[in-house]
């Protein structure tokens, strides 16, 4: 687990820190430092959030029975993965135009007022909290009574993304950014995809879902999860040394079909034919 949390926190803690340091250096650059007295206090109401529904999800369930535990936990697995999946896809898109569009964003909110600049700076980074904080609950239910490394995970990755984008904000280091969010993405769908079938195996044992005795296989002899390779394997893929038919169907049907999409170039759009016959003028 210490692998694929520390990957999110990574992956989650480089966006949240780009955004604030966009926001930071479009400030600074145009001389209009005042309005970062509006900034910080939004940043640090989303990470307050984030950590306060991480904490709330991830102990509160406590009283719950097992059933209801099971079934909160497949939940929020799920929607995690929605999370995960809708994050890969935007940030690919949106890495290159990023910069711009809250660059505009925040001219608007400078127009609008102080509330307008904590609004957008909250939200900005809200998101990835949010996400950050599902994620980290449902790794947690993943590890079932170890709790330690996947916090460990988790600090560690956002630890790293903070002092990344520091770097990139200084001019310290330079790298494709694109690139950076294609491999990550990459090793996030095999995460998802692991974290989507113990969602399922959890609703199966609530007794939402049927099949539960029914496995794809049971390889606890020859790769069992107390190995040091089969630890290695649930801590990244969440590996089930007892896979069912249906967690294995969604696993290789997640898989199958996430991944070539995530890494289908995109689209050149064509330039219109005012714009075209513009430039040969």
């Amino acid at each position: 687990m210490l692998f694929s949390s520390a990957l999110i926190g990574l992956r989650e803690g480089l966006e949240a820190a780009l955004v604030v340091s966009i926001l930071v250096a479009f400030l600074v650059k145009t001389e209009r430092r005042h309005a970062l007295r509006w900034v910080w206090p939004g940043v640090g109401a989303a990470v307050l959030l984030s950590v306060a529904i991480g904490a709330i999800l991830t102990f509160s369930t406590a009283q719950l029975s097992f059933e209801h535990q099971e079934l909160l936990g497949g939940s929020l697995s799920i929607v995690a993965v929605g999370f995960v999946t809708a994050m890969i896809f935007w940030m690919r898109k949106a890495a290159k135009s990023i910069a711009a569009e809250l660059r505009g964003k925040m001219d608007d909110a400078l127009n609008v007022g102080p509330a307008a600049v904590l609004l957008l700076s909250f939200l900005a980074v809200g998101r990835e909290g949010l996400e950050t904080a599902v994620f980290f609950y449902s790794t947690v239910q993943a590890a079932q009574d170890e709790t330690v490394q996947p916090l460990i995970g988790f600090a560690v990755g956002i630890a790293a993304a903070v002092v990344l984008a520091w770097l990139l904000y200084k001019g310290a280091v330079r790298f494709n950014l694109t690139k950076f969010f294609t491999i990550t993405g990459v090793l996030l769908v095999f995460v998802a995809a692991g974290v989507l079938g113990y969602g399922l195996h959890d609703l199966q044992e609530a007794a939402f879902l049927p099949g539960i005795n029914t496995l794809a296989f049971d390889a606890s002899a020859a790769l069992p999860e107390t190995s040091w390779y089969g630890a290695l394997l649930k801590g990244i893929f969440n590996y089930s040394q007892q896979t069912t038919v249906l967690q294995a169907i969604a696993w290789v049907a997640y898989v199958a079909v996430v991944l070539p999409l995530f890494l289908k170039p995109s689209k050149k759009t064509a330039p219109a034919p005012a714009a075209a016959a513009a430039s040969k003028e």
